[in-house]
């Protein structure tokens, strides 16, 4: 008699018992949200949305997840997979500079903000932080790693100052070493500090954003520019509030400016959902209160689906 081997001897018994239980083996691989005549998958991919809430400008505590609905792209999703807060979680911080000419008249400002911001870091110790600074046609590294410790004013004195500004290279490169080192548990933040303008960058504004949305990159933007807003201000501002970060000025004064920042990470939710169906790659998303409509919700404007490779 030939001997069977055992692997076909295990996919004979799960063929068995689906064909017994059937009912069984489709309920286990669907998905809650598709209806009934839905085609079945072993696998679903799942939307990650990372956000905050407010109430008369104050983070909320004790949000519930039937006090929200996600709106992904026009289709209401009000069941969840998982609903968590991020306190538990660990960064990956990038503080990003710019050392072009145009911010060199408030650059002792823009880097005396740069330490404090760093020397103050109050989150977890497993924390990554590193800081970048970018001016001519490149982006420097300046101390990597966990720099609350190692980075001193000398580094930062002595980095590549004066010259054109690649801002949307500088934010293309330090979003791609977030992405190589990304992990589910951790997530990626960059704090940046500039005067929005761009004067040189190979790289688009509309694929750098592009970029920051698919790496679910949050930007919180702080804008040094000494006099009115400008249109490197509302460059900052669109980057910022579309990857689901936060728009400043530095006239806001450091200690406010961060001690929102920290409110903000501390007070952060993750829900997760099975990816709808779209005709597009890219979804629109929008949240919105069900029952407390004083309450307010920023996060990410949108996403590219995360079952197409080429995102």
């Amino acid at each position: 008699m030939r001997v069977v081997s055992r692997s076909r001897l295990l996919v004979f018994l799960v063929t068995a018992i689906c064909a017994h239980n059937l009912a069984f083996c489709l309920k286990s691989s669907s998905d809650p949200d598709e209806p009934s005549n839905s085609t079945y998958h072993s696998t679903v991919s799942e939307v990650r949305l990372v956000f905050f809430a407010t109430e008369n400008n104050r983070p909320v505590q004790d949000l519930q997840k039937d006090d929200f609905a996600v709106i992904d792209d026009e289709r209401v999703i009000r069941t969840f997979r998982s609903f968590s807060r991020t306190t538990a979680l660990k960064l990956d911080l990038i503080v990003l500079f710019d050392s072009s000419d145009s911010v060199l008249p408030n650059f002792k400002q823009e880097m005396s903000a740069v330490m404090q911001l760093v020397s103050e870091w109050p989150r977890n110790s497993e924390d990554d932080l590193s800081v970048l600074s970018f001016s001519g046609t490149e982006t420097h590294a300046v101390c990597a790693g966990d720099c609350r410790r190692s980075l001193t004013a000398d580094q930062v004195d002595s980095s590549p100052k004066g010259g054109t500004t690649p801002l949307f290279d500088a934010l293309d490169t330090a979003t791609s070493l977030l992405s190589k080192r990304r992990q589910p548990d951790v997530l990626p933040v960059i704090i940046l500090f500039s005067d929005g303008d761009d004067t040189v960058s190979k790289d688009s504004f509309g694929r750098m954003l592009k970029k920051t949305l698919a790496s679910e990159v949050q930007v919180y933007a702080v804008d040094v520019n000494a006099t009115a807003p400008s249109n490197g201000s509302a460059t900052l501002q669109k980057v910022a509030e579309d990857s689901g970060g936060r728009y400043f000025h530095s006239g806001d004064g450091a200690t406010k400016i961060f001690s929102e920042v920290i409110n903000d990470l501390h007070s952060e939710r993750i829900v997760t959902y099975a990816l709808p169906q779209s005709s597009s790659d890219f979804h629109s998303v929008r949240i919105l209160p069900t029952h407390n409509l004083n309450l307010q919700f920023r996060s990410r404007r949108g996403y590219y689906d995360p079952s197409n490779s080429t995102h």
